[in-house]
């Protein structure tokens, strides 16, 4: 069975760390899909290539094409991974600012990965302050493993970058078994529920 994931990374900078770690999660998480025996399409969005437009819908009150376009795939998507830096010991208001204006029903029952970067490892209780929190208000399942990296984390070698490794793992293996246990997203079936036209006219 094919399955959809989409990577919301929400990094400011060219290079930058949150699109780091979103890609060592989408990477380690399509391999998980495929052993578990998944086709696997992965849908990249990139936050900050939006920025205006999100301002714009914010204020106007509906989006811009393009921007309908990438709720659409986050919506459709089977499951979702989720990257965030961290400031003033929060989520980015970029990261914010997108799933404000997310549908808030788009998330429902979907599978979420989250993951936050930054400067030191004392913030990275963000994840279960800030973030898990909010996902939960928009009725996703957030996976139990989140995934935090600091700056030290991403030195060559030794054993901050091995744990980080051990973590990006058993976050994608939670992510991939709870994606391919879940119902294929996309727009509901309007005939699935529907009541026969007898039963309508009040007939047995």
């Amino acid at each position: 069975m094919k399955r959809t994931v989409a990577v919301v990374s929400t990094g400011l900078r060219l290079p930058s760390s949150t699109r780091l770690l979103a890609d060592r999660l989408t990477d380690a998480t399509r391999s998980e899909l495929e052993r578990l025996g998944s086709q696997v399409e992965i849908v990249v969005v990139e936050a900050r290539d939006h920025a205006h437009d999100l301002v714009n819908h914010l204020m106007a009150g509906y989006p811009s094409p393009e921007l309908q376009g990438v709720f659409d795939s986050v919506a459709k998507a089977d499951g979702l991974i989720a990257v965030t830096p961290t400031f003033n010991a929060s989520y980015s208001g970029l990261f914010k600012l997108f799933f404000d204006c997310l549908d808030d029903t788009a998330l429902t029952d979907k599978p979420v990965l989250i993951a936050a970067t930054g400067g030191t490892g004392r913030h990275s209780l963000v994840l279960e302050h800030a973030l898990r929190p909010m996902f939960t208000h928009l009725h996703a399942m957030t996976v139990p493993t989140a995934v935090y990296a600091a700056t030290e984390d991403w030195g060559s070698g030794g054993d901050s970058q091995g744990a980080l490794l051990k973590r990006v793992a058993r976050a994608a293996r939670e992510l991939a078994v709870a994606t391919s246990r879940s119902e294929p997203s996309g727009p509901a079936d309007p005939y699935r529920d529907h009541v026969p036209f007898e039963q309508l006219l009040g007939g047995k």
